[in-house]
């Protein structure tokens, strides 16, 4: 009965939800955030319109090892999981992004999975519900690139290792989808799928007296079974090929790890991720010197080890991209968690039991710093909320698109201030540590709901969407081969996805036939002397009609 009217008042019932459901929690939770859509979506060039692309020739041609008239230089996995995916929904976006999708929640719960482990239950939805509104890994659930998949089969292969020291009665079992996981994960990422390998190494190596992992054969027969579609897709490349499949993927690791892109150096991440993952990593960083002061037995090596040596990874393999730190956000999130737990504790004046354990006794944070942390954020939002209202009435309509975008999250980041007012100059107690922590949640899932449903994050290039929609041109497109003559860049990557049947590909006009239709570059349909009849222009690129 009392269990029954807690949910009387509204944050204990919200409270007892979670704690008798937190998996059904976490989907309430990031479900809408995945799902929220303008009605409209268009793929993201460079990458996501490659794999779109390539995963949608495999399923022309009917040939998902090699339908290309070289050897690639990438695994198959993300093209498999896409191609897959077509062939259950059929060619679209949205099924292009399933994958990612799907990977993206498993991966959440996992984190939960693992967090409860190492810090208990609370820390670990928190965490959880942290990595859900972390921007560039919501963004990154809804693209369908190998990213999130690879970053799952991690996620797993962690979750099994801790589960099979739990567990010794399954050991072999846990330590088998371990070395899986890893496996599969070079058939999805490559190469990439190493560097994880590698930030693990010091808690499999320093604990092995303790957890016996890399003793266990199953461990290292898990990793060859996972290794199998792998080999018999290269066995396939190389009848074809030769060598030539092997050096392909060999060339293009060197090719990525021997000059920087974008000017992208050692700093890189340094500035990239406090941006990208604002605010959680100010948060992580304070986690994870709380961590270092105390560390958590047994598990220092996973929580303080694994995320710092993947960074220095990262930093010092030199190509350097946004993306390619995801794997860090995991546990961002977990330290965040770890860090704003602290900071909540000292609103409640004390702390939970696992607090206790993995913190210094007395150690908390002090009045002033709490109330000018959230008077600070407070003003972000009174910031926001002006940049919003300029932006309505006097930006033109690209600055407007961002509009809604920063009104919702000012009035988000003033919850903050407002549950430390209530709480401190109104005398309003049952304003708890609960509202506060919501405080900083609720701000960034109201930002990115409005920007998945005003087509921010889904929508990447509308104007080629809606331009090959129009109908004299979608009936162009769908009744005719249309030839490529000079199309290049990112571009060309999205035109070929989006049109259904293609021509020849050449440079020059001149070695098409005199009659068709043909994607050309601007520049080139200019100069163009031959009859034919413009039929409308998209990023620099005509779709033309010769005459004869």
């Amino acid at each position: 009965m009392l269990y029954k009217l807690q949910f009387l008042h509204p944050m204990k019932g919200v409270t007892g939800f979670l704690r008798a459901f937190p998996h059904v929690g976490l989907l309430i939770w990031i479900l809408p955030l995945l799902l929220f859509s303008s009605g409209e979506s268009s793929l993201m060039a460079h990458d996501e319109g490659l794999y779109a692309w390539r995963s949608r020739f495999m399923i022309d041609t009917g040939d998902w090892i090699h339908p290309w008239s070289t050897p690639h230089h990438k695994t198959p996995g993300p093209y498999w999981l896409v191609a897959s995916s077509y062939t259950l929904f059929g060619i679209s976006e949205a099924s292009g992004r399933l994958p990612s999708i799907i990977t993206g929640i498993l991966s959440v719960l996992l984190l939960y999975e693992i967090g409860k482990i190492l810090l208990g239950k609370k820390i670990a939805w928190l965490a959880a519900a942290i990595l859900s509104v972390e921007i560039l890994w919501l963004q990154y659930c809804r693209l369908g690139t190998p990213d999130v998949p690879m970053i799952f089969l991690v996620l797993l292969a962690i979750w099994s290792l801790l589960k099979a020291e739990l567990h010794p009665k399954y050991h072999s079992a846990w330590c088998f989808v371990a070395g899986l996981s890893f496996g599969l994960g070079f058939l999805v990422r490559s190469f990439m799928i190493v560097l994880p390998m590698i930030a693990l190494l010091p808690y499999l190596l320093n604990e092995h007296r303790r957890h016996r992992h890399l003793a266990n054969p199953m461990l290292y027969l898990g990793f060859v079974v996972g290794l199998i579609p792998t080999f018999v897709w290269l066995w396939l490349s190389w009848l074809r090929y030769g060598d030539a499949s092997f050096g392909q993927l060999i060339n293009f690791v060197v090719k990525l790890g021997s000059g920087e892109r974008g000017n992208n150096g050692l700093e890189f991440y340094f500035w990239n991720l406090p941006v990208k993952a604002f605010p959680w990593f100010f948060l992580s960083l304070l986690g994870l010197v709380l961590l270092i002061r105390r560390p958590v037995p047994r598990y220092q090596l996973i929580l303080v080890g694994y995320p710092v040596i993947l960074f220095a990874e990262l930093s010092l393999f030199s190509t350097r991209l946004s993306h390619y730190s995801l794997s860090l956000y995991p546990f961002i999130a977990l330290l965040a968690a770890f860090g704003l737990n602290w900071l909540s504790a000292g609103i409640r004046g004390q702390t939970d039991n696992q607090t206790k354990r993995t913190s210094r006794q007395g150690e908390f944070p002090t009045f002033w710093f709490l109330r000018n942390l959230s008077y600070t954020f407070g003003i972000l939002g009174v910031l926001l909320l002006v940049a919003g209202i300029v932006a309505s009435v006097w930006g033109n309509a690209e600055v407007r698109k961002y509009a809604l975008l920063a009104l919702a999250s000012g009035v988000g980041w003033l919850i903050l201030p407002l549950v430390w007012i209530g709480r401190y100059h109104f005398g309003k107690k049952f304003l708890t540590s609960r509202y506060w922590l919501a405080g900083w949640l609720v701000p960034a899932w109201i930002s990115l709901a409005v920007a998945g449903s005003s087509g921010l994050i889904g929508d990447y290039n509308p104007d080629i969407k809606a331009f090959i929609q129009q109908p004299a041109i979608a009936q162009v497109l769908h009744s005719s081969p249309i030839n490529f003559v000079d199309t290049r860049g990112k571009t060309d990557v999205l035109l070929k996805f989006y049109t259904p049947h293609h021509g020849k590909r050449v440079q020059q006009v001149s070695e098409l036939p005199t009659s068709g239709y043909a994607w050309v570059s601007v520049k080139q349909a200019a100069d163009l002397s031959q009859p034919h009849r413009v039929l409308g222009t998209v990023q620099k690129v005509s779709l033309i009609e010769l005459l004869n």
